[in-house]
């Protein structure tokens, strides 16, 4: 299987952290993932700053909108509002059913909704479909040095 990007996740929650890994592991996907803790940390890491100085961008940024410091809706601003960064695609991996957070996530520059089911073998599902898309179909811009 081709995996042609490295993904940052944006989670604060540990067993969600490791809910997420687990679930790509099984299904095989050998995706490098680093992981930001908030909004803040998330927004260092993409601008390169600080510890983070002269890492590549992640491909794909999978993202919870309900976490300390910065919030899910005030990250995504700061990455479109960012030159460097609003090509990103940024894809919202989050409890809320909300129709309300589903509409401010795509009004922010979200690029796809996804509820967090509440099982590990929910959540192998939805990676597997997450796979097909955007593993092997949709096509992401290559990852960029800060440098």
């Amino acid at each position: 299987m081709v995996q042609p990007m490295d993904l940052l996740l944006v989670e604060d929650n540990e067993d969600d952290v490791f809910m997420v890994r687990e679930a790509f592991r099984e299904e095989g996907l050998d995706v490098p993932m680093r992981v930001a803790r908030d909004g803040e940390e998330a927004l260092a890491l993409l601008r390169g700053e600080g510890v983070w100085g002269g890492q590549r961008l992640p491909g794909l940024v999978l993202m919870d909108i309900q976490m300390p410091r910065k919030d899910g809706f005030k990250l995504l601003e700061a990455i479109r509002a960012d030159e460097r960064l609003r090509h990103l695609p940024v894809v919202v991996l989050s409890t809320s059913q909300r129709e309300e957070d589903v509409t401010r996530s795509y009004r922010c520059g979200a690029s796809s909704y996804i509820a967090k089911p509440a099982s590990l073998a929910e959540l192998r599902q939805i990676v597997r479909r997450f796979s097909v898309y955007w593993v092997l179909a949709a096509r992401i811009p290559e990852g960029e040095n800060h440098a």
